[in-house]
């Protein structure tokens, strides 16, 4: 039975999803984003802290063009938009899943014939499209970054097609928001050429900043597709060795050479060499003013691009706060074990099989080890000869939240060693550079460490054996449980040598309890 206010208009979000003891068993959850120059679905796979991308699909509308000088929605992206959006709905129904939420910001909100699109795509195709404001774009697009960062900090800058949205973050809290008309699709095509454009844009901005309250020095975030092109930009003029955008790091400096570098390159080249679409690049000259001026203003720290933005803010707001405040990249490794390793469970095991190793490190450092020690083994139907490939790939280039590229690499030479005894004449010695040589040899340690574990162990929940390390006394110790003497064996032994050798120290076995 209801209870009071069941029955009442939730909006685009309907009733929350993790509170329905139903909808809890949802496989799949999807949304469709009508954007100003894109008209995107994403279905996402599992209702958890860190789900993964089921289905993801995105058509260049391009509904905004043309908006500045007829106050309309560009009538050939009304079309497109309207047919990707019965496609979409047609792929939910085939998938038998629940109703699609759908949003539609800028153009939309803005244009004289918004509200009859709006009513032509629920005729047409029994969708609903929620017209949200910008302060709540800027709110969703800051909560979607909070999915892969729980607990942060700084300014959020989203930029679609017709507007830039600001957000401000404290404690994993959403604060003040703003909307401007800094969208690249917005400016193009504007009279007076670069120049002017140059003045319009930092006359907005000089008033977003004070809008904002004047802050500078905090983490800028970045969410949208022309600052994630920019990015790919930057790799290649980095020659950049990880081509993974989500948590890729920027300088103000860097922002000031991409633009000259994009300014000075043709641009028909450059859209090849880094992937982006024609659509995209065409509006990356005028995003990177925007982006520059927005350094300039309100020159952040530190400034890191996110993949989450305004679709994964949606999901986000249907997750309890119990649920928000979970790790999202070790939810994400336990719901990995969970699925794909042969004995779920054991990670944890080996977990305090292998921090004895590791007596003086941070939390930062224990969530890798964590996540490591759960991803141990997910991948073993990969052929052996290329499981360390495998592994490795996964670990770097996997949708994982909550994860430095630093991070990546550490995660995934440590799965490396897992299975491979060398890293030396891998595809993989250039990501080496991202990390210290301190960081290599944890890495390794960490690698055969498991490699060690994974023989000693056919149950999750009988620990047979346990490690003592002593830098000081330069010794390790291992300690076989007498129930458990036949799992160390000739290759068992061979493999706690090549761990104390690493180390540096001396092997001794002891027999357990």
């Amino acid at each position: 039975m209801d209870g009071p206010g069941d029955t009442e208009d939730w909006g685009p979000f309907e009733r929350p999803l993790f509170n329905d003891p139903e909808a809890r068993a949802l496989s799949r959850v999807g949304v469709v984003d009508v954007g100003s120059n894109s008209v995107r679905l994403v279905i996402f796979d599992g209702a958890a802290r860190s789900p993964a991308y089921f289905y993801n699909e995105k058509i260049m509308a391009g509904l905004g063009a043309g908006f500045n000088e007829t106050g309309r929605l560009n009538p050939e992206g009304r079309e497109r938009a309207l047919s990707a959006i019965r496609r979409f709905v047609t792929l939910a129904e085939g998938l038998n899943m629940a109703p699609l939420t759908a949003v539609a910001t800028a153009a939309v909100r803005e244009a004289e014939d918004g509200p009859d699109f709006c009513r032509e795509v629920e005729r047409e195709t029994g969708l609903k499209l929620w017209v949200i404001d910008g302060e709540e774009e800027a709110r969703l697009s800051a909560q979607g970054v909070l999915l892969g960062w729980p607990g942060s900090y700084g300014l959020v800058c989203d930029i679609g097609g017709s507007s830039m949205e600001l957000a401000d973050l404290h404690d994993g809290e959403v604060g003040h928001r703003l909307t401007s008309p800094l969208g690249p699709l917005r400016l193009r095509g504007m009279k007076g050429g670069r120049k002017a454009l140059k003045a319009h844009i930092a006359g907005i901005m000089e008033g977003l900043h004070t809008r904002m309250g004047g802050v500078t020095g905090q983490r800028l975030f970045l969410v949208g597709g022309s600052w994630r092109a920019i990015a790919r930009i930057d790799m290649e003029r980095r020659g950049y060795p990880l081509h993974v955008l989500h948590e890729y790091r920027m300088k103000a400096s860097s922002v000031t050479k991409t633009r000259d570098f994009i300014l000075k390159s043709d641009l028909d080249e450059l859209r090849n060499r880094c992937g982006i679409s024609s659509s995209r690049m065409e509006l990356v000259p005028i995003a990177i003013h925007v982006l520059r001026e927005l350094v300039r203003r309100f020159k952040p720290k530190d400034i890191a691009v996110s993949s989450y933005g305004l679709r994964e803010g949606m999901l986000y707001e249907q997750m309890p706060q119990a649920l928000r405040d979970r790790d999202p990249l070790i939810e994400a490794c336990r719901f990995a074990e969970r699925k794909d390793a042969r004995i779920p469970g054991f990670g944890r095991q080996l977990y305090d099989f292998v921090t004895p190793l590791f007596p003086r490190v941070g939390w930062q450092r224990k969530r890798l080890i964590k996540a490591a020690t759960l991803l141990h083994d997910v991948s073993w139907r990969a052929h052996p000869d290329y499981r360390h490939e495998v592994v490795f790939d996964n670990a770097t280039r996997a949708n994982l939240g909550g994860l430095k590229h630093s991070e990546r690499v550490f995660l995934g030479m440590a799965l490396l060693h897992r299975y491979s005894n060398k890293r030396e004449g891998t595809r993989f010695d250039d990501l080496c550079d991202l990390l210290s040589p301190a960081e290599l040899h944890d890495a390794e340690v960490l690698g055969r460490a498991m490699r060690l574990g994974a023989m000693l162990w056919i149950k999750a929940d009988e620990p047979p054996a346990t490690l003592r390390y002593s830098a000081r006394n330069k010794l390790l110790e291992i300690r076989i449980q007498r129930d458990a003497a036949g799992l160390f064996g000739e290759v068992a032994r061979s493999r706690f040598q090549a761990l104390a050798a690493v180390l540096g120290v001396e092997p001794i076995v002891k027999p357990g309890g």
